[in-house]
C-alpha cells in the first residue's frame, strides 16, 4: 500500500465516493451481498509518465450489512479506482465472481477519458474517477413548460453536429449542442430529448461493414456501461465533462428548452455470460439481473441480459440515479427505453402494480420531471394505453405512428383510427382518467426509417448492417411514393415533399404532445437503413447543407410548429368528449355534416373550434390519403366571415406564418387537395364571438 494513504472503517453511506464525515479523506461505499471479499483498488500518480496502483482489502469491519466501505486519507486530487470482488463461481446459481477483474464502481459519476472508438480494455485497470466541480448555474430556472406546451426533438449527441456542414467548433459534443441553440429556437422545439449520454463501449459490436469493409461501433449508445456517469467522448474537453454537460443545460434552460435524457435502465452492456465483465455481474450477478432456475440470464431486452428492476436494492440504486440526473444535473425529463421491463418482477412476471414504476411517479423529488415510457418490451409485452394508472407517465404512441402511417400511404381502413389519434387516443388514456398530453405522439424516431425514407422506400436496405439485411424491423408501413429510392423522377420527388409536408400537420395539429426526429425537418436520408444503430458514418449525422436544399419543409415545419404554439385549441389537457369545455371538433368528409368512417374511403376532414374569450378562433384541416385529388366543401357555420389558407403540404410554405391577409384568402366554397396532401384554414370570425 502507498505509505502516504491512511485507512479509516469510513461510512456504508452515500453508496459511491464521497468526502468523509470527518473531512480529512473520502469514503468508499459499495453494495455486495454474496461477495466474499472486497480489493480498492486505487491508482495515483507516480511520475510525469507512470502511474503507481495499490490494492487496500477491504475486512470484515469494513462490512455492514452487506455494504463494504472504508475511508482513505492522504489520496491525491487525481487517481482513479475500482474493485475487486472475490465470492463463488457458481454459474448455475448465478454467482460469477471474477476476482481478476477490476470493476467500474456503479456509483462512479465520471470514467477516464476514451476517444470515441478507441478500443476498450474494461477490467484491466482501475477507470473511475472522482471530481468535486464548482459550478455557477448563474440562477438560471428550469423552464417547467407545461406538456400542453411541449415539442420535443430528439436527437443525438455526436450525429446531431458531426455531419457536414454544421460549422461547429467541436463537433458532436455537448459544448456543440449549445452552438446550435439558435436554430432550435428557430424551429420552435421546447425540450431536447438526448438519445443516450450514459458511458458505454461503441467498440462491443461484432459486425463489420461489408460494402466498405470498415469496423462497425455502437453508435447509438442503447448498451450502457454506467447509469451515472456521461460518455467521455460526448464532450469537447473529457476532463471538464460534468461542467460542460451542466453549461449545455443551463444554457439551453436561459432560452427555454427543456432537456429529457434517454434512459437505458432496462439491460447493460455486460451482454450475457459471453459479454465483458466491466460492473455488475462481477459486483453480484444474482442481484441485478433477472436468471432462470439454471442461472441463465432472462432475456427481455433482446440485448443478453435483464435488469432486476424490481429488486429493492437495485430500485434503490434507480431512484439515486434519477435523483442525481434531476438534481445535481438538472435534467427535465426522463425517456425509458423498454420501460415495460420496469413491470416485471424478479421472476419476469408481469405485475399489475410494479413497485418501481409507482414509486417513480409519486417520489416527491421528482415531481417536476417528465416520465415518458417506451411502453413495450423485446418480448412481446405491449403496454401502451395501460402501462400506469399514474396520470403522472407518459408514453410513446406507437399506436399514433402506425395509425398515421398507414392513413398516408394509402392503405385500408385507416380513417376512424386516424380521427381517433388525432383527438388525443381517448380510446388508450380517457378511460384511466388520463388525457391527451399522456401520448407522446411521433411519426418516426432514431429507430426506423427516418421521415424522407419513408416516403422513398418500401423496404429496408440494412445491408451495411453487416447482417445480410436480416436485422431491422420488415413492418415499416411506408411507400415509396411509386419509385425505391433516390430518383430523378420530378413527380415522384414532388409527392414525397408533399407526404412529408402532411406527416407533418397531422403530428404538429394533434392533440398530444409532438415529438420530431432531428433532421426530418430538412428530410434527413439514411438510404433505407431502418436499424443504424452500428452505423457512425454520413448515414447517421445530420447533413447541414441539406437545411437550405429543403429550406420549404424547414419552413413548413416551423410554421407548423408556431401555430401549434399560438392556438391553445392544438395542444389541449382534456379530451373533446368532455362536458362542459370551451372547444370542439366536428367530422366530416368531403362535406359538412357527413362523414365516411368505412374501410374505403381514403379522406378526412375537421372542423375544429375554440370559445375561450380570450382566444377564441376555427380551423379547417382536410387530410387526403387516396392517390387522387379530393374536393372538399368549406364548412360555413353563420359566425364564419371568410376562410384564409395558413399551410399547405401541396404549395411552397409561406415565409411568415399565421397571418390571414388578402393573398391567402379563399374564395371559392370548395377547396381541392391532390393525392396524399393536407391543408389548414382558419376562418375570420365575427366580432360577437370575441365579446
Amino acid at each position: 500500500m502507498n505509505p502516504t494513504l491512511k485507512t479509516n472503517l469510513g461510512s456504508p453511506q452515500p453508496f459511491g465516493v464521497s468526502p468523509s464525515n470527518d473531512g480529512q479523506g473520502l469514503n468508499f461505499a459499495i453494495f455486495s451481498r454474496h461477495a466474499t471479499g472486497v480489493k480498492l483498488v486505487i491508482e495515483t500518480p507516480a511520475d510525469n509518465e507512470n502511474w503507481h496502483c495499490c490494492e487496500i482489502p477491504l475486512l470484515k469491519e469494513n462490512r455492514t450489512g452487506d455494504v463494504w466501505h472504508i475511508q482513505i486519507n492522504g489520496l491525491p486530487e487525481h487517481f482513479t479506482y475500482g474493485y475487486r470482488m472475490e465470492g463463488p463461481n457458481e454459474r448455475e446459481k448465478g454467482h460469477v465472481f471474477r476476482p481478476d477483474r477490476i470493476l467500474l464502481d456503479p456509483y462512479s459519476k465520471m470514467l477516464v477519458p476514451r476517444a470515441w472508438a478507441e478500443k476498450s480494455s474494461f477490467g484491466d485497470r482501475p477507470r473511475c474517477i472522482y471530481r468535486q466541480d464548482t459550478f455557477d448555474w448563474q440562477r438560471v430556472p428550469s423552464p417547467k413548460n407545461e406538456l400542453t406546451e411541449t415539442v420535443i426533438y430528439e436527437l443525438h449527441v455526436r450525429g446531431f453536429t458531426f455531419g457536414k456542414g454544421s460549422d461547429v467548433e467541436s463537433p458532436g459534443t455537448f459544448a456543440a449542442i449549445i452552438e446550435r441553440i439558435p436554430y432550435l429556437q428557430e424551429l420552435g422545439i421546447t425540450a431536447v430529448e438526448l438519445m443516450p449520454v450514459n458511458a458505454f463501449d461503441e467498440t462491443d459490436v461484432p459486425f463489420n461493414d461489408p460494402l466498405e469493409n470498415r469496423p462497425l461501433l455502437n453508435f447509438w449508445g442503447y448498451n450502457p456501461l454506467s447509469f451515472f456517469a456521461l460518455h467521455p467522448s460526448y464532450a469537447a474537453n473529457p476532463d471538464n465533462i460534468l461542467v460542460e454537460f451542466k453549461t449545455m443545460v443551463r444554457e439551453l434552460h436561459r432560452v427555454g428548452i427543456e432537456v429529457y435524457l434517454d434512459m437505458v435502465i432496462n439491460h447493460t452492456g455486460e451482454g450475457n455470460y459471453d459479454g465483458t465483465t466491466s460492473s455488475f455481474r462481477g459486483i453480484d450477478n444474482t442481484i441485478f439481473y433477472l436468471l432462470d432456475k439454471d442461472g441463465d440470464y432472462l432475456n427481455y431486452s433482446g440485448c443478453g441480459n435483464t435488469v432486476n428492476c424490481n429488486h429493492p436494492v437495485v430500485r434503490a440504486m434507480i431512484y439515486d440515479v434519477l435523483h442525481y440526473w434531476a438534481g445535481e444535473m438538472r435534467v427535465d425529463g426522463f425517456r425509458f427505453d423498454l420501460a415495460s421491463i420496469f413491470s416485471r418482477g424478479q421472476r419476469g412476471e408481469v405485475l399489475v402494480e410494479a413497485p418501481l414504476v409507482d414509486r417513480l411517479a409519486e417520489d416527491a423529488l421528482l415531481r417536476d420531471v417528465k416520465l415518458i415510457a417506451e411502453a413495450w418490451d423485446a418480448s412481446g409485452l405491449y403496454q401502451v394505453g395501460s402501462f400506469s394508472s399514474n396520470w403522472r407517465w407518459g408514453e410513446w404512441n406507437g399506436k399514433f405512428r402506425d395509425d398515421v402511417r398507414t392513413f398516408m400511404s394509402g392503405r385500408e381502413g385507416t380513417v376512424s383510427n386516424l380521427a381517433t389519434r388525432i383527438a388525443g387516443s381517448s380510446d388508450l388514456y380517457q378511460n384511466s382518467g388520463k388525457s391527451p398530453v399522456n401520448s407522446i405522439n411521433f411519426i418516426t424516431s432514431h429507430d426506423g426509417f427516418s421521415l424522407y425514407d419513408l416516403v422513398s422506400y418500401n423496404e429496408k436496405h440494412n445491408e451495411a448492417n453487416g447482417e445480410n439485411n436480416r436485422d431491422g424491423d420488415n413492418n415499416n408501413l411506408s411507400w415509396n411514393s411509386g419509385e425505391e429510392g433516390p430518383v430523378k423522377n420530378a413527380a415522384v420527388n414532388v409527392l414525397r415533399l408533399r407526404r412529408m409536408k402532411s406527416f407533418m400537420l397531422i403530428l404538429f395539429l394533434s392533440q398530444g404532445v409532438p415529438m420530431l426526429s432531428a433532421g426530418d425537418e430538412m428530410a434527413r436520408t439514411q438510404h433505407g437503413n431502418n436499424n443504424a444503430w452500428c452505423q457512425d458514418s454520413p448515414l447517421s449525422w445530420i447533413d447541414w447543407t441539406m437545411l437550405q436544399k429543403n429550406i420549404d419543409l424547414t419552413r413548413f415545419v416551423q410554421c407548423a410548429i408556431a401555430l401549434r404554439q399560438r392556438y391553445k385549441v392544438f395542444g389541449r389537457s382534456v379530451f373533446f368528449t368532455e362536458e362542459g369545455q370551451q372547444s370542439s371538433i366536428q367530422w366530416q368528409y368531403l362535406n359538412p355534416g357527413q362523414v365516411d368512417w368505412s374501410d374505403h374511403c381514403h379522406g378526412l376532414a375537421f372542423l375544429l373550434e375554440s370559445k375561450e374569450s380570450s382566444e377564441p378562433a376555427m380551423f379547417f384541416v382536410m387530410l387526403n390519403g387516396a392517390g387522387q385529388e379530393l374536393e372538399f366543401t368549406l364548412p360555413k357555420p353563420p359566425a364564419v366571415q371568410e376562410w384564409y389558407l395558413l399551410l399547405n403540404s401541396c404549395a411552397t410554405a409561406p415565409q411568415k406564418c399565421m397571418e390571414m391577409t388578402e393573398q391567402n384568402r379563399i374564395t371559392h366554397k370548395e377547396f381541392v387537395i391532390p393525392p396524399f396532401g393536407a391543408a389548414l384554414l382558419q376562418a375570420k370570425i365575427k366580432d360577437v364571438l370575441k365579446a
